[in-house]
């Protein structure tokens, strides 16, 4: 029995990740023994739970009627141990979230140090991925994202002020071409881009002006999908860049980028801790979010 309940819970797993890659590491084993403990739970029922193919695994008929018996009793399962650790005198477990590059490193990280030093039983894995990606199907606790960017059906929690965005430049660059005055003029100049991660396309560069949303499709000799690199090329007088202003400052502020057209920077809603609401969230969760929370 003991061996059919595992079973049993690996399939359900693999069932809703679609993945047995994502899966296994979820489950902290090994593709092939995933792969072998599925198999043995379908050679034992006698019907085939799962179609693969070598990019996809999708449950059959019968597979998505038992997945739809079991996972909420595996939910159930999960979260009464969950609120095991409501009795502990220290939180525990681990959180898993997924975070675009420049939240990670300017805000994640340094605030999430203090945590783990206060919480030592907990830990935390940030996966740096900037594509728009399912959480609860990769198996996040959360993600952040800027507040547009949020679905409507999560939980959204503000973790930072608006962001404001720059463009800006080296004193050499602009020594040898002539400071655009208009949104217009970028077009004429050499500026670095951002490749999109979800569907692949290069960023527009968004501007406001009065209120109103001005977007304008630039082009330069380099494109990075990485804020680090983006700030490395505009350093070395590669193009004009576009990136977050608490990036830029501290170089503007010993003059070795300039601003570009700053009547028009824009600013963006801040970021934002979200989640599902279908689990009961673990006290480690809860901890983290009061200390993540903008005040």
């Amino acid at each position: 029995m003991r061996r059919t309940f595992n079973e049993l819970y690996a399939f359900t797993v693999v069932a809703r990740h679609r993945s047995f890659t994502r899966a296994a590491a979820q489950l902290g084993m090994s593709q092939s023994a995933l792969s072998q403990t599925v198999k043995n739970l379908e050679e034992d029922l006698g019907v085939r739970l799962l179609t693969r193919s070598t990019r996809s695994v999708f449950p059959t008929e019968a597979g998505e009627r038992l997945l739809l018996r079991l996972g909420p009793q595996f939910d159930d399962m999960e979260e009464a141990l969950d609120e095991l650790n409501n009795v502990r005198t220290s939180p525990r477990g681990t959180i898993r979230i997924s975070a675009g590059e420049h939240a990670a490193i300017t805000l994640l990280q340094p605030k999430i140090t203090s945590f783990l030093s206060d919480y030592p039983d907990v830990s935390v894995e940030i996966a740096v991925d900037a594509g728009m990606i399912d959480i609860v199907a990769e198996g996040f606790d959360a993600g952040v994202r800027l507040g547009e960017q949020v679905a409507k059906d999560m939980i959204a929690v503000r973790i930072s002020p608006d962001i404001r965005m720059c463009m800006v430049a080296t004193p050499d660059y602009l020594s040898q071409h002539p400071a655009p005055t208009t949104p217009e003029d970028l077009t004429n100049h050499r500026c670095i881009n951002t490749r999109m991660p979800t569907h692949g396309g290069v960023f527009v560069w968004e501007m406001m002006q009065n209120g109103e949303e001005i977007r304008v499709r630039v082009e330069g000799p380099a494109t990075f999908n990485s804020l680090p690199l983006r700030l490395a090329a505009t350093l070395d007088s590669v193009g004009i860049g576009y990136m977050p202003f608490d990036v830029a400052a501290p170089h503007i502020t010993e003059e070795r980028l300039l601003p570009v057209l700053e009547s028009y920077w824009p600013t963006w809603d801040g970021y934002h801790l979200y989640y599902p609401n279908r689990r009961q969230m673990s006290p480690a969760f809860r901890l983290l979010i009061d200390h993540l929370r903008h005040r």
